[in-house]
């Protein structure tokens, strides 16, 4: 188990509560009262720290190490009914973007999410989450074979931003981005879009135009990553803490402004301490929105998405 700072008061009580429990094997000497005493502080420390987590901590919380990764979540759902599809049918298989079909119940999904390594090996090999333009094409590529097969969408976004390396800069990275933007907005099956890591920039959105747009408890959603306003506003990463206070960029932040609608709770902790809770909630939250959804016909389901989207944020003419 991998503990986060300020999850260093939990460490030390659950390191006693061990020991407490070896004490007890290993001699004659009852500990019983004393490890219910522990457990019971373990409780109330638990509480009072995940009940007040600032914006930064939620960051930290979506990028744990242990937090499960879109294919986790997608293995989890649809067990031995996934099916992987590759590529873009233009440059090549983008390992950072992931997409395929798989079925929840009875019914069919395409779920498309960007996927980030586990160890270093694995990070390289997905480009740490970070798609490149051919990820965005593969993803509308499986998007539009949806929509000729009837087929509800499920996007899982977790990416640090779109690769910015200049060869992505070269296939059109920008223009990638925008067409799905666009393709999503006009697409004429439901879009079901759900945050479960990190949402940053364009990398976020070129996934995540939505019919029901969610976001797990402790994920983030934001034009930027916390550190790199700091370096822009304060040209350090020392201020990254403020820099997430000012962007706004929780859950109840975004759903408070009306940018998402509605939010995933997750198991106290953090998704990582009980996946199996966690993916049945993900998993009611899909079925849920989808029979909501189906109820529509495709005209209205692009007419609603388009005015969803027309009334997010403030202009003055």
């Amino acid at each position: 188990m991998e503990y986060l700072e300020f999850e260093l008061p939990i460490k030390e009580l659950e390191e006693q509560l061990d020991k407490c429990e070896i004490i007890g094997k290993e001699s004659e000497v009852d500990v019983t009262e004393t490890c219910k005493q522990i457990e019971i502080k373990l409780a109330e420390t638990k509480k009072d720290i995940y009940k007040n987590l600032s914006a930064w901590q939620r960051v930290q919380l979506s990028r744990h190490p242990n937090r499960p990764y879109t294919l986790d979540h997608i293995k989890a759902l649809c067990g031995d009914t996934w099916l992987e599809l590759h590529g873009d049918r233009n440059v090549k298989d983008d390992k950072a973007m992931i997409g395929g079909l798989g079925k929840i119940g009875d019914q069919s999904y395409m779920f498309i999410g960007q996927q980030k390594g586990f160890n270093t090996k694995t990070r390289q090999y997905r480009n740490f989450g970070m798609s490149n333009p051919e990820g965005y094409r593969k993803a509308l590529r499986l998007m539009k074979s949806a929509e000729k097969f009837g087929i509800p969408v499920v996007t899982l976004i977790d990416t640090p931003g779109a690769y910015p390396g200049l060869e992505a800069e070269e296939r059109g990275q920008g223009e990638a981005i925008a067409r799905n933007i666009l393709e999503m907005a006009r697409l004429k099956v439901p879009i079901i879009t759900i945050i479960i890591g990190e949402g940053a920039s364009g990398g976020a959105l070129g996934i995540g135009v939505g019919d029901r747009v969610m976001m797990l408890e402790n994920t983030w959603y934001s034009v930027i990553s916390p550190e790199s306003c700091s370096s822009i506003l304060w040209r350090s990463w020392e201020y990254k803490e403020q820099a997430a206070e000012a962007l706004k960029l929780t859950a109840k932040d975004m759903k408070r402004m009306k940018l998402v609608d509605s939010i995933i709770k997750e198991p106290l902790g953090g998704a990582h301490t009980d996946r199996a809770k966690t993916f049945t909630s993900v998993k009611n939250a899909i079925v849920k929105s989808y029979e909501e959804l189906k109820q529509l016909s495709a005209t209205d389901l692009v007419s609603q998405r388009m005015a969803k989207y027309d009334e997010m944020g403030v202009y003055k003419e």
